[in-house]
């Protein structure tokens, strides 16, 4: 039985709405609801609204408890406030302790007369974010405020996110130092070898910074020749255009990120350099930072990029030494050398065989592994395959066409270096495929050529250290993938450093999770959003309760060695003053 209300349009236009008393009944054919109306009270603005309010009383007489007309429609009911997520920005929480970020961002702060709790609390929940829903500093703000239950975090704007980065940056190295302390001390971490690599984002903005382009002109082009800029901190992360944009994007001004990573897949560190760094510098000036760390005897591992003769001798300063690869179509003496060597090769670790070539006498002598992966070769031989039938068809009848498009089209085609390899002009101007080429590229399929310096380590040893590589190449993709390092629409040197710095401590803390518990970061972030804070409100006063913890994030916290968050977060009586 309830109260209706309808409604008829007059001639004038006008509304007329009529109160009934009624209730459903089922049709005998259709089996449809179909109103029957009980009583007709009337229009409804003139109806007895004093009536009502008595048939109202009359009737809660009859229910229990007994109250007054108007007071029974909220007497003893359960309101919900609001409901957060609660699992996820817990767990990073605990973690964020646990690895000793907290301390090191109140222990910085207090030297530098800050409010050490609010600024960590707030850096805290920017890198939360980076992890759990990536989006701008001013979306932070809301998330924080509407979205997302972090213990002692304050209510902030955009402006206080922005000045507790600023402090990020200037207290950095301290910082990072801390934080590696802490970390390698507690997981135990692998810290004789560390693998260096490097990639570049690009910034969302319509040009680079044209001042520091017309100031550091010269100071490029010393940079280029000796890797070593002066005027300015290496790592400066000035917004610069270049031609070799690892993100296919030369149109965009970036700033090129290097990472050093464990055996483990922990970043110890990132750093920002210039978008037209040169390698050299790169390599610099990670050895020099964490060569100040005292660490132990320490192998580093990088890949082609960074493979020369000024940063091989730099990696080997304070009895450090390397593993680097060799471009194996550089083409150069060595390389030619230890591919015309003879020798077998060794089976290791699953399918990886090595064979190990020394070139030159004494203390000149230089150490290489090759190294030989049959399913590799297969794939190479596929691929090749592939580029060989594209090629023939797009030449094909180009022997008739006129030489300004067959020039056209080599143009086209030498965009993509694994097809202009395979392809020669005849002396006539024609074009064919290189068959001498054909064979150069079947003697390297499924090979890599590995130097190292390293005397105490086997060669099966440097192989398989060269194969973790692959750890830092699965941090560059947890950094441009689940932790959004762009779009970026910083426009400050400083701002762009702390964004990346935001970007690695999240990535600190989601590998540290990922490793403990055997699961992808995606994995146990679904799980844990399904655990929400709820903010109950009765007429006795305001509780806030966390909902059940699931079989799967009590998995989770137990592979973490974490308690269960508390079930009730806080508490306020009806009429109690504070």
């Amino acid at each position: 039985m309830y109260l209706r209300e309808t409604k008829r349009r007059n001639r004038d236009g006008s509304t007329v709405s009529y109160l009934q008393l009624a209730h459903n009944e089922r049709h005998p054919v259709s089996g449809s609801p179909v109103a029957r109306i009980i009583h007709n009270f009337g229009r409804a603005d003139q109806i007895d609204r004093a009536a009502l309010r008595r048939l109202v009383a009359s009737i809660s007489r009859f229910l229990e408890p007994a109250a007054e007309p108007g007071e029974g429609a909220s007497a003893g009911e359960v309101e919900i406030l609001e409901a957060r997520r609660y699992g996820g920005a817990f767990l990073l929480d605990r973690l964020f302790e646990r690895l000793g970020i907290g301390d090191a961002l109140r222990s910085a702060a207090a030297g530098r007369r800050l409010d050490g709790e609010a600024v960590e609390r707030i850096l805290f929940a920017l890198v939360a974010q980076r992890a759990l829903e990536p989006g701008s500093k001013l979306a932070a703000t809301r998330w924080t405020c509407e979205r997302v239950a972090i213990e002692g975090c304050p209510r902030f704007d955009e402006d206080a996110a922005y000045r507790a980065m600023d402090f990020l940056t200037a207290a950095l190295p301290e910082i990072a130092e801390a934080v590696f302390a802490r970390t390698a001390s507690l997981l135990n971490l692998a810290c004789d070898v560390i693998f260096v690599d490097t990639s570049s984002t690009y910034f969302c903005c319509a040009a680079a910074d044209a001042q520091v382009e017309l100031e550091h002109a010269v100071e490029d082009a010393e940079t280029e020749a000796t890797g070593q800029t002066e005027g300015g901190p290496p790592e400066a992360a000035r917004r610069r255009f270049s031609k070799h944009s690892k993100d296919h994007r030369p149109d965009a001004p970036q700033v090129v990120i290097g990472m050093a990573v464990t055996a483990e897949g922990i970043p110890v560190r990132c750093w920002t350099f210039p978008g037209n760094a040169s390698d050299q510098a790169i390599i610099r000036t990670i050895h020099d930072d964490l060569a100040g760390w005292k660490l132990h005897r320490v192998l580093w591992v990088a890949d082609a990029g960074f493979d020369s003769l000024a940063n091989r001798g730099y990696l080997q300063r304070g009895g450090g030494h390397y593993v680097t690869a060799e471009k194996l179509r550089s083409r150069s003496a060595a390389v030619q050398s230890v591919l015309a060597r003879a020798g077998r090769y060794r089976q290791v670790a699953g399918n990886l065989a090595v064979k190990e070539v020394r070139l030159g006498e004494g203390t000149r002598a230089e150490r290489f592994v090759l190294c030989f992966n049959p399913e590799a070769a297969e794939r190479d031989r596929a691929v090749r395959a592939n580029l060989l039938a594209y090629l023939s068809e797009r030449i094909a009848g180009s022997d008739g066409w006129p030489q300004r498009r067959r020039d056209e089209l080599v143009g086209e085609l030498r965009a993509t270096p694994a097809l202009a390899r395979l392809l020669r002009r005849t002396k006539g101007g024609l074009l064919r495929i290189d068959r001498a080429a054909v064979a150069a590229e079947e003697r390297l399929d499924g090979k890599w050529l590995l130097r190292s310096s390293d005397e105490s380590l086997s060669a099966a040893d440097l192989a398989l250290a060269y194969k973790q590589l692959q750890q830092i190449e699965r941090g560059w993709r947890d950094m441009k993938g689940a932790l959004k390092l762009r779009p970026v629409f910083h426009y400050r040197e400083d701002r762009i450093r702390s964004h990346i710095q935001l970007c690695w401590l999240a990535l600190l803390l989601i590998r540290v999770v990922e490793n403990d518990t055997n699961m992808s970061w995606r994995a146990v972030r679904e799980e844990l959003d399904r655990m929400h804070l709820v903010t109950l409100a009765t007429e006795h006063g305001r509780v806030a309760k966390r909902s059940l913890t699931t079989p799967g994030q009590r998995q989770i916290l137990s592979a973490l060695d974490l308690p269960e968050p508390p079930s009730f977060a806080d508490f306020e009586v009806a009429g109690a003053t504070s």
